[in-house]
């Protein structure tokens, strides 16, 4: 990796070095009936929020190929990160390999909160609505249709290229207030 400070779109698609996210195949955190469609699509989601609650942005990037970002003009973080995961899941097709920094969003799967969420109607441990219901319940429904597996989680800033690339767009989506996407990375 250079020495020079990395510009909005550098190192799209490059190793990710030390810090990358564990080898551990996507499809044993699949259905059996989306591990026989074939290896599921790498994608790397962020979201970012200037305050909270205030302007966000989020994005989603496959290495070495399409990415995209949105702007919400009044939100959360968690909201961005959220949406960052649906927007790839409705924009991309078949089995995807979801890679997030959130631990909110890789901890709901990983744990299956919403089993509980949706035995209390919808309300969490302490008898509340789900925070963000509207993003959580279609998420829920790819993720029990098999679209994509158990989150993996990376650690935000911590030199992973491609999460330092979708941090990046989602900030930019942020501070510009408006979203961009393409086919090819980018640059």
């Amino acid at each position: 990796m250079p020495d020079e400070p990395a510009t909005l779109f550098d190192g799209f698609g490059a190793d990710p070095g030390p810090a990358a996210v564990p080898a551990v195949p996507a499809v044993a955190r699949m259905s059996p009936l989306a591990a026989r469609a074939g290896p599921p699509t790498v994608v790397f989601t962020d979201g970012a929020c200037s305050r909270n609650p205030g302007p966000g942005g989020w994005a989603w990037a496959v290495p070495g190929g399409r990415w995209a970002s949105g702007f919400d003009p009044a939100t959360t973080n968690q909201r961005m990160e959220l949406t960052a995961v649906l927007r790839a899941v409705e924009m991309l097709p078949g089995q995807l390999d979801v890679v997030t920094d959130s631990t909110y969003v890789a901890n709901c799967f990983r744990d299956r909160w919403f089993l509980g969420w949706r035995k209390r109607g919808w309300l969490n441990s302490q008898r509340k609505p789900v925070v963000s219901r509207d993003l959580w319940e279609p998420l829920v429904e790819a993720f029990e249709a098999g679209r994509f597996g158990v989150p993996r989680w990376v650690k935000g800033h911590s030199g992973d290229s491609m999460n330092d690339l979708v941090d990046r767009l989602a900030v930019e989506a942020c501070r510009l207030g408006v979203g961009a996407s393409g086919d090819q990375p980018p640059g």
